[in-house]
């Protein structure tokens, strides 16, 4: 059975302590993000909605690069939306700022009608070898 290991960024936002759970788990190559909302440092969501997105993005991206990774090595993502209809556009171009490069990973859009006062949550599955870390 392959080892887990935790994973979690220099500076370690509220949540994960107030909740209970790590913000990544290795296994093997593959990293496991668990979803990521627009967080301020202490958990509280950010009221502007692009700005919320972008924050989500930035807590990606410091949990895959304390795993040695970045958003080149997401395999799959699945995103929650509020109002999926009127957040579209704002996601996409969001999106399209910190995918710049192809190929794209795959994704999956899920409407929902909770997020704990967040309006939009991304979590990913990512392959960084071992050696990268």
């Amino acid at each position: 059975m392959t080892e887990r290991q935790a994973i979690f960024p220099a500076s370690r936002h509220a949540l994960y302590e107030q909740h209970g759970y790590s913000a990544a788990i290795r296994s093997g190559d593959l990293l496991f993000v668990s979803g990521q909302v627009g967080s301020r440092p202490d958990g509280s969501p950010e009221p502007d909605f692009e700005r919320q997105v972008q924050l989500a993005f930035d807590n990606l991206k410091a949990i895959l690069a304390a795993a040695g990774g970045g958003l080149d090595d997401i395999v799959d993502v699945t995103t929650f939306h509020t109002d999926p209809e009127q957040q579209f556009p704002t996601v996409m171009a969001v999106k399209q700022r910190n995918f710049t490069t192809t190929p794209y990973p795959n994704w999956t859009a899920v409407g929902v009608n909770w997020l704990a006062g967040f309006d939009f949550e991304i979590k990913v599955i990512a392959r960084i070898p071992a050696a990268a870390a």
